[in-house]
């Protein structure tokens, strides 16, 4: 059975980091594409970056790239997502997603598998 738990979210003030832990249980990580997600309030989940389970690819959304890193130990049981000069419009619920396949994608309906959530609240 596959898990996802997602932690590390917390309250943070503007100009500050963050990094988020999802820890993975009962996949096959070499058939594996591994993504995070967030949803604000109001608003339809949205891609943040992915990452192949080898981590030898990643992608980002564009308005994010410098600002938010993806990866992977090498125990590839735990990929992560270092958030800095967090923003009050970064404030969301953030998601560990993982999608069976080789290729990275940013649409949500290619996920199979979501952790529960993270709420990250960045105060201004």
């Amino acid at each position: 059975q596959v898990q996802l738990v997602e932690s590390g979210g917390e309250l943070v003030q503007a100009g500050g980091s963050l990094r988020l832990s999802c820890a993975a249980s009962g996949l096959t990580f070499s058939n594996y594409v591994m993504g995070w997600f967030r949803q604000a309030p109001g608003k339809d989940r949205e891609f943040v970056a992915g990452i192949t389970w080898s981590g030898y690819s990643t992608d980002y959304t564009d308005s994010l790239k410098g600002r938010f890193t993806i990866s992977r130990n090498t125990a590839k049981t735990t990929m992560y997502l270092q958030m800095n000069s967090l923003k009050p419009e970064d404030t969301a619920v953030y998601y560990c997603a993982g999608r069976r396949g080789l290729y990275l994608s940013r649409a949500v309906s290619d996920y199979n598998y979501w952790g529960q959530g993270t709420q990250v609240t960045v105060s201004s």
